[in-house]
């Protein structure tokens, strides 16, 4: 495995497709915005490595607590993408397929951009029951989705 560097072109499928986080993209949520710039600070980064596991573990609890009790009572449409921030991201990169998550809503949108069709693939977050992953065959990505029947039994969708 190897980290790659955001946002990421991948070239082995076609089209190729733009790999992003996709936080970047929820430029309603202005709060987020704000925490997002702070942790993605190399020197916020490397103060809080500096601290214990056991410190860094609880900011971490802290941190989730937080966020989803904001998320509790933003509106739906303050944490999901900004359409024009959307239209924009395939416009700068030159692409015609983005693959993100952050919103933890797994979809496939299409869309239009003047003449050009277009493509975005939200990856979904895991539960107990449900997960999402991406399949890259044959140069092809389709989002799949993953649920756990009450049975056990695993079952795995092609989402549209």
């Amino acid at each position: 495995m190897q980290r790659i560097a955001e946002p990421h072109i991948l070239k082995d499928c076609q089209p190729p497709a733009l790999l992003m986080h996709g936080d970047i993209l929820c430029t309603d949520d202005l709060a987020y915005q704000r925490f997002r710039r702070k942790v993605r600070n190399p020197a916020w980064q490397a103060r809080v490595l500096s601290r214990p596991i056991w410190w860094r573990r609880l900011l971490a609890r802290i941190a989730r607590f937080i966020s989803k009790r904001q998320g509790q009572t933003k509106p739906t449409e303050v944490m999901d993408v900004n359409d024009d921030a959307v239209q924009r991201c395939f416009q700068e990169h030159g692409v015609s397929l983005l693959i993100h998550g952050h919103t933890h809503r797994p979809a496939v949108h299409h869309l239009k951009l003047g003449k050009q069709s277009l493509r975005r693939i939200v990856l979904g977050d895991w539960h107990e029951t449900r997960g999402s992953v991406l399949r890259l065959k044959d140069g092809q990505a389709d989002l799949l989705v993953l649920e756990r029947k009450p049975d056990g039994q695993l079952t795995l969708q092609t989402a549209a």
